[in-house]
């Protein structure tokens, strides 16, 4: 297996979702792979184009049969997880494959994809106070949603030692950071053809 995948990790509020787009608009070469959901499709939606739409039975099938590399429940609701077969495929292929997860996905993913193949960066922000505010501006949320994401940002900023790389997102420097995240994708491909 020649190929990698770039797993772009951080705590909620960091701006890893922004990233990730704008890296696609910056380079479409990089393989995007789709995540799999329970949720229902929304109108203008089609399976296939921003998500594999499942139904609950064939996911739970599927994750008894080991075919994702991780998965969620998402608000006590709905699956989300990615699928395994076609991440493997790319990397055989010697692909650039990018995937933003959260700790879960992370933790998981590093247990099934060898190290050799899996670079991790990690996306934070100047600090703390900072990213609560992002968090809070950007949807309302209860004293308790904030109260269990600011337990789990402690969770995964202790996490960012494990990664590969640390990239600062700073408010309104996106390109900058996306540009640093360009930059360690190139780099892992040079010291690979230097080995």
């Amino acid at each position: 297996m020649n190929g990698k995948l770039f797993l772009i990790v951080g705590p909620s509020g960091s701006g890893k979702s922004s990233v990730l787009m704008a890296l696609k608009k910056a380079h479409p070469e990089y393989t995007y792979p789709l995540s799999a959901t329970t949720r229902p499709m929304r109108e203008g939606e089609k399976d296939g184009d921003i998500y594999h739409f499942y139904t609950k039975e064939d996911f739970e099938k599927d994750i008894k049969g080991g075919e994702f590399l991780e998965y969620a429940v998402v608000h006590q609701d709905h699956y989300y997880g990615l699928i395994k077969k076609p991440v493997m495929e790319s990397l055989e292929k010697g692909e650039t494959v990018v995937r933003e997860v959260d700790i879960q996905g992370f933790e998981s993913i590093r247990g099934k994809i060898p190290s050799d193949n899996l670079v991790t960066i990690f996306i934070t922000v100047p600090n703390k106070q900072e990213l609560i505010d992002r968090i809070v501006n950007r949807a309302a949320i209860s004293e308790d949603e904030l109260e269990k994401r600011l337990e789990s940002m402690h969770r995964e900023f202790a996490l960012a030692r494990e990664c590969d790389y640390l990239v600062e997102n700073k408010q309104g420097k996106l390109e900058k950071t996306v540009e640093k995240v360009a930059e360690f994708i190139k780099n892992e491909f040079r010291r690979a053809s230097r080995i």
